[in-house]
């Protein structure tokens, strides 16, 4: 890819992807493989659309040089295109019969469980109607729901979904979620017993200074390590840790594995972990 390809609305020269590459990197702890160039012309060009700007050279520079509340927007709209959201509700099943049997187990302790990769909404809420399902919809149960995509988050805090959504059973739909009427038709809306639960704020896990409260008993991290090269990924884990009390649950996705980092985390079921 040392040229440009002829038939782009964009010129997308190779140190164009290298750059990207970089910034997302530096920015978000992403690591790019060559395969990408076509996932990142197609979702970055409409940025460029936004901007007026006719070459990723040009866009690129803007967005290294700008200062003030533009660029700051403009850097959130650049991660948001280059993260990868794909989710459902009750992803990897097995992950929430483990969540529901230490909850019972825990019984009525205060608990506060961080989903770090919310993206729209289908985790953190499957979370809480586990936590109902187990405990009752007045358990002292916390929920921080983060992501460094600022557009998912809103539509998780929207809590509107379409009525088809995999992963919900007729029961768990009847029980909690309203169904739209009228122009609303084939949507549901979370119940409130669900959204008092959860707070969502924006987290980019790259930051170097983690301030989010008291630790917590649970830790979702799920499917977000993939996309770090391994050093990142242990100064994640490191940070994680930190922010966990010990003997507290760390659930990761089914691709991931952390058995090098056994000084902070142990296996304890599938792609579950203790804090050491």
């Amino acid at each position: 890819m040392n040229t440009a390809v002829a038939d782009r609305e964009f010129e997308f020269h190779a140190r164009d992807f290298a750059r990207v590459r970089a910034l997302i990197y530096e920015r978000a702890g992403i690591s790019l493989h060559e395969g990408k160039q076509a996932m990142v012309y197609s979702r970055l060009s409409r940025r460029l659309r936004e901007t007026s700007h006719l070459s990723f050279e040009s866009y690129l520079k803007w967005l290294e040089n700008g200062s003030g509340p533009q660029a700051q927007q403009e850097w959130q709209e650049f991660v948001n295109c280059l993260t990868t959201n794909l989710t459902s509700f009750f992803r990897e099943e097995h992950h929430f019969h483990a969540l529901a049997d230490w909850l019972k187990a825990r019984g009525s302790q205060p608990t506060r469980i961080w989903c770090c990769a919310a993206s729209t909404g289908e985790e953190p809420y499957s979370l809480a109607m586990t936590v109902v399902e187990s405990l009752g919809s007045h358990a002292p149960v916390k929920i921080l729901a983060s992501d460094i995509d600022t557009n998912v988050l809103a539509t998780a805090s929207r809590a509107v979904y379409d009525a088809s959504s995999r992963g919900l059973t007729p029961q768990r739909l009847h029980r909690f979620f309203l169904r739209g009427k009228g122009a609303n038709e084939g949507s549901i809306r979370v119940k409130p017993e669900l959204t008092k639960m959860i707070e969502f704020r924006p987290f980019n896990l790259m930051q170097p200074s983690w301030q989010l409260g008291e630790p917590f008993d649970v830790v979702f991290c799920r499917n977000v390590m993939i996309y770090f090269d391994a050093p990142t990924q242990r100064k994640v884990l490191e940070h994680i840790h930190a922010v966990m009390k010990p003997k507290g649950l760390l659930f990761v996705g089914h691709s991931e594995n952390f058995t090098e980092s056994r000084d902070l985390f142990l296996l304890k079921g599938k792609t579950v972990y203790d804090r050491v």
